[in-house]
């Protein structure tokens, strides 16, 4: 337990700082092209193209099948090297096929995502993809090179590369701003945009990823190992992983078809809260997952898939209930605090303009309102993964995405200001029904899961933040969060100071709650702490 704390606190550092560093970058990118507008909408169309084709080709693939059958591997007399290169080599052959294609096929993928859109403002986001595109080779050699990283129980590089691939694309930011200027409103006309400004902006967004991936080269050798193409796929189980793998591309076609169902849907409402201010609000959801969940999972993950491979179930129940229960403690905090600070949140990206303010912060609450079950269904569909099982999870995501499109197919219907709102509320929903499901199917392969323990930890985690929730919204009233011209939405500067004061109220009120009730989870959580500080001696 000691090693998973330590491992999951590296991991969240590297994470905290690239996700500060992240949000700078948007920050300074809503500064310098806007939030809302053509180019605003037509940038975050194009940036996330490449994320989507990787997602549909290799994505949650490599995750769900590297690390168990690396693990696996390590049990062969050269300790998996021959597997690790075979495996890498299918991969990257895979992902450049995939990277030409993909970049030959812009002028046709964009608009099929893009399908709303103006001309000119298409345009603009076919251009820019043209530059973007080339990410998804990086993307998949990063997780590849990452996940053998973390299967041999190098956790630290994954999570803290990113941070020079923020600097990167930072960089590029300021320079765009010092030659092409700022243009915080959105005012700008996608014909304005030269050559120059598209590759400016998109390639340096591009060469962030390229930095991130190839830097991990440096850490595999490191820890002794040398990558050597091999071409020569039969005789090291690889037939077992594609087997595993089918499933979860069934499963990531699924996803990646309901995200563009929700793109197509939301560029209903371009010039409102649109694809910018949809990516923008999911970043900040994603915030406490990745800094929280995803660093204590992965530490927990290679523990798992060896417990799975021992066919260890006891221990594997354990670690799942562990993990689930520690993440909430931190989660159900993360959710109040969002909650109530969505709308000072959404001013630090939008500038002068309540109504954007509002347009924003409401699609933040809605996505924050499923946080919990968010980051509960990612333990869950690790288990399974661990297991060697990606069968499962197809079945609860194509439920989940069932419910996904014919909401948001119904959200075309709404006002266009509402539109986005409407969406993420829809994710949310099915989200916390596709956790439910996803706890159900698991219980019935383990003979049960610790349900009656976390169940018990969740109630308590949410009674205790009822009083820090009341309290930072009667501090946010005080600061006039909800009208326009109060002071914890007036600025940036404001609005941070707003959130960081009614943050650490809402903290310490929190874990002030939960050692009234003794809370066996938070005394575990502080052990470390009072540990460090406990005079040497004592017990």
């Amino acid at each position: 337990m000691a090693s998973i704390g330590r491992a999951s606190a590296f991991l969240a550092s590297g994470t905290i700082v690239s996700r500060i560093l992240g949000f700078v970058k948007v920050i300074v990118l809503a500064g310098v092209i806007g939030l809302y507008g053509t180019s605003a909408d037509a940038f975050a169309l194009a940036n996330q193209l490449p994320n989507t084709v990787y997602t549909i080709v290799a994505g949650g693939v490599l995750t769900a099948v590297l690390v168990p059958q690396i693990v696996r591997a390590g049990l062969h007399l050269d300790g998996g090297t021959a597997y690790i290169n075979k495996l890498l080599t299918l991969a990257l052959t895979i992902l450049a096929v995939t990277t030409l294609a993909a970049t030959l096929l812009v002028p046709v993928i964009t608009p099929l995502i893009g399908l709303h859109l103006p001309p000119a403002q298409l345009d603009l986001a076919i251009a820019f993809a043209y530059w973007c595109m080339p990410q998804i080779f990086f993307y998949g050699l990063y997780t590849v090179l990452g996940e053998v990283l973390n299967a041999r129980k190098s956790f630290g590089p994954f999570t803290w590369v990113p941070v020079l691939n923020n600097v990167v694309a930072l960089t590029g930011i300021f320079v765009f701003a010092l030659v092409a200027g700022t243009d915080p409103n959105g005012d700008r006309t996608a014909s304005e945009f030269t050559p120059g400004m598209v590759a400016l902006l998109g390639g340096t967004a591009t060469l962030g990823v390229v930095a991130q991936a190839v830097v991990l080269f440096y850490f595999w050798r490191r820890i002794g190992l040398r990558f050597r193409p091999d071409f020569q796929f039969r005789g090291v189980g690889l037939g077992a992983a594609g087997k595993t793998a089918s499933w979860t591309f069934g499963m990531l076609l699924l996803s990646t078809a309901a995200g563009i169902v929700e793109t197509q849907v939301v560029t209903l409402a371009t010039g409102k809260a649109s694809v910018a201010v949809l990516a923008t609000a999911w970043l900040i959801f994603m915030l406490p997952h990745s800094v929280i969940t995803v660093s204590v999972a992965t530490a927990y993950f290679t523990g798992m898939s060896e417990h799975a491979s021992r066919g260890d179930v006891a221990k594997l129940r354990t670690d799942a209930s562990s993990a689930i229960r520690g993440t909430s403690l931190l989660i159900v905090l993360a959710s109040t605090v969002i909650l109530v600070c969505a709308y000072p949140f959404s001013a630090v990206f939008t500038q002068g303009k309540f109504e954007q303010v509002q347009g924003t912060g409401n699609v933040i609450i809605a996505y924050i309102l499923g946080l919990v079950a968010f980051c509960v269904l990612f333990v869950l569909q690790r288990t399974f993964y661990a297991l060697g099982d990606t069968r499962t999870p197809f079945f609860f995501t194509l439920f989940q995405v069932i419910l996904v499109v014919a909401g948001v197919l119904a959200c075309s219907l709404l006002p266009p200001a509402w539109i986005a709102v409407g969406i993420a509320l829809v994710v949310t929903v099915s989200g916390i029904l596709q956790t439910v499901l996803a706890g159900h199917l698991l219980r019935r392969r383990l003979g049960g899961i610790d349900g009656r323990r976390i169940l018990r930890s969740l109630v308590r985690y949410v009674v205790a933040a009822i009083p820090p929730l009341i309290l930072g919204l009667g501090i946010l009233l005080l600061l006039g969060g909800t009208h326009e011209g109060g002071f914890a939405v007036s600025g940036r500067l404001e609005a941070i100071v707003s959130m960081l004061v009614i943050g650490a109220v809402m903290t310490l009120a929190y874990f002030g709650m939960l050692l009234l009730m003794r809370s066996e989870e938070l005394r575990v959580f502080l052990a470390p702490l009072i540990n460090r500080f406990r005079p040497r001696g004592t017990n």
